[in-house]
């Protein structure tokens, strides 16, 4: 039998984001996927070496490169219009845990739980830290995009950087890994290849 996962998965490089917005550069969910994947990663890897967690950076990268998974057969859904409403938010919610059932149906059987493990949350207080990190590594790819795009010159994105910068502010109490990581590594973004090398 042909099983169409990774198929369907490698159609990621389709599908573009902030389809809303004038980009200078446009970016794919496989290119966003990777970033997410690598910061999702060092975000865990802060926690376990600074703030004593245990977390499986390994399984948060798994985690960030399938984390948007679903749009390949939803489309990405503009962050404004996502989350407009408590009943949006909900019904996409939905939506996306559907799409995600359809991906999953793709795989055989014998793998299904392996791939469900990364896809679906576990109910441990390591596992809900781990994926609030992943989210948070989401948001950090968003605002590299955005810093990118300003430095550029585009000004379409000046309010996205304010509203991602202002949404990623609010995790340093909780999540002191962000905090790190922007402290630590945020600023090169946008430097060029001289000056980072």
């Amino acid at each position: 039998m042909n099983y169409n996962f990774f198929a369907l998965i490698s159609r990621m490089k389709y599908i573009e984001r902030w389809a809303l917005m004038r980009n200078t550069r446009p970016e794919n969910l496989c290119e966003h996927s990777m970033e997410v994947a690598m910061i999702a990663h060092a975000l865990c890897t802060i926690g376990n070496v600074r703030y004593g967690k245990n977390l499986d950076a390994n399984k948060a990268a798994l985690i960030g490169l399938y984390h948007d998974a679903s749009e390949i057969i939803t489309g990405d859904m503009p962050t404004p219009v996502k989350y407009f409403n408590a009943d949006l938010k909900h019904a996409y919610k939905e939506v996306e845990s559907i799409a995600e059932d359809k991906l999953l149906e793709k795989l055989p059987e014998d793998l299904r739980p392996s791939y469900e493990d990364i896809f679906r949350a576990e109910d441990t207080d390591d596992d809900r830290y781990m994926r609030r990190l992943v989210k948070a590594a989401d948001k950090l790819s968003a605002l590299i995009k955005c810093i990118g795009e300003t430095n550029a010159g585009n000004t379409e994105f000046r309010t996205a950087k304010e509203s991602t910068g202002k949404s990623i502010r609010s995790l340093y109490q909780e999540l002191p890994e962000v905090l790190d990581f922007v402290n630590e590594f945020l600023s090169s973004y946008g430097s060029t290849l001289d000056e980072l090398t």
